[in-house]
């Protein structure tokens, strides 16, 4: 079952508690007949796709859950899909985050956006709801707050990737730093100088720009004249592609650039074959990579006809796993969830298991390392322990 705040539409087709039963049950036990789980999400502007892949993973673990009867403590109940949309702005998000809990969620799968994740926590952790999110900034859990759960690797590791790849495996000797101005694309491209500055490598150009700026053949210029073997980038994808054309334009087109996950979609493929290799690194691994990962492929292309465009098979996972502490904790107090969410070593369906420390990161994330080849990206390598 589904319900946006703005507009309430509730799927048809999912199984109901059967009156006579809930009657019996209604005297003896706390545990309501419905179950609302938030997921907060970008479902409008640019990131609208991968916020409905996230929100679309959930739903889909919620039907197969409610389709097999999910009950608490013997009792069977119908799961509820609240979704709000946070357009990837973090004012936005308070405003629907305070919605959600006044809906009376028990936990929100959400937010994609770090700055948005860090800056509704609060408002989740007042009232103890846990809150699961892909963003991947180490400040979401550094926050003192027992309801942070983190679905994939951070930034610090993702950073020990990009700087321990690139100084390896390139032989490189003179790179550029790009950040988009975000607090992912900041944290992630200093995380990564650090690396290569540990590696013993040179980074001779450093700079930021806003996450809009598609200009740089100024930029192009200045990594010409300094040289550069290896551009660091956690730009947008159609930034990288702005500037590997500017970089075309000047025939400077010796170099690599390795990013971050905003430039691992399939429009880079536009700018392939410009350079002399275009990587990127993630935290979120495909499905594919997983042995599960065509089982949940072939469920998600038949429920929602196109195949996921970034980390629904995580949302998914984590729906399993909150369904898993829910009947752990046999209660549907947020804070009984939230407890059971740190005790638990859940099952998730198509990457393994879901089981986090006492601030909320992943024990066994892993960051992949991928090389754009004939328009598809390619797994080069991944580890947990770069």
């Amino acid at each position: 079952m589904t319900t946006s705040l703005k507009r309430r539409h509730f799927t048809a087709g999912l199984a109901l508690v059967p009156l006579a039963a809930s009657g019996l049950l209604a005297g003896c036990s706390n545990i309501p007949d419905t179950i609302k789980i938030g997921v907060a999400q970008p479902l409008s502007g640019p990131l609208a796709a991968l916020g409905q892949d996230l929100l679309n993973g959930v739903n889909l673990a919620v039907s197969e859950l409610n389709k097999n009867n999910f009950s608490i403590d013997g009792k069977r109940v119908t799961l509820e899909v609240v979704a709000v949309d946070d357009r990837a702005d973090s004012a936005t998000g308070k405003t629907v985050a305070q919605q959600l809990v006044d809906a009376g969620v028990v936990a929100v799968i959400g937010h994609l956006n770090s700055g948005v994740s860090i800056d509704v926590a609060p408002i989740y952790g007042a009232k103890d709801i846990a809150q699961i999110a892909i963003s991947t900034n180490p400040k979401f859990t550094q926050l003192g707050l027992a309801t942070t759960f983190r679905m994939v690797a951070n930034d610090n590791l993702q950073a020990r990737a990009i700087g321990s790849f690139a100084a390896s495996q390139f032989g490189a000797a003179r790179y550029a730093a790009l950040d988009d101005g975000t607090p992912y694309g900041k944290g992630l491209t200093d995380g990564a100088v650090e690396q290569l500055k540990a590696e013993k490598r040179e980074v001779v150009l450093r700079q930021s720009f806003d996450d809009k700026t598609v200009a740089f053949d100024k930029l192009a210029q200045e990594i010409k004249a300094a040289n550069v073997e290896v551009i660091v980038s956690t730009l947008n994808d159609f930034q990288a592609i702005a500037l590997i054309e500017a970089l075309k334009k000047i025939d400077y087109t010796r170099v690599r650039l390795l990013g971050g996950d905003t430039v691992k979609t399939t429009d880079m493929g536009k700018a392939a074959g410009i350079i002399e290799g275009i990587y990127a690194t993630s935290p979120v691994l495909e499905a594919k990579e997983f042995v599960t990962g065509r089982q949940f492929l072939e469920k998600y292309l038949d429920a929602f006809k196109k195949p996921p465009a970034y980390g629904g098979h995580y949302s998914y996972d984590s729906m399993y796993v909150l369904s898993a502490a829910l009947q752990k904790a046999k209660s549907a107090k947020p804070k009984d969830v939230t407890a059971a969410m740190h005790a638990i070593n859940g099952y998730a369906p198509v990457t393994g298991t879901m089981t986090w420390d006492d601030k909320g990161e992943q024990r066994y994330a892993a960051v992949g390392v991928y090389e754009l080849r004939r328009g598809s990206w390619e797994l080069r390598m991944r580890s947990d322990r770069w």
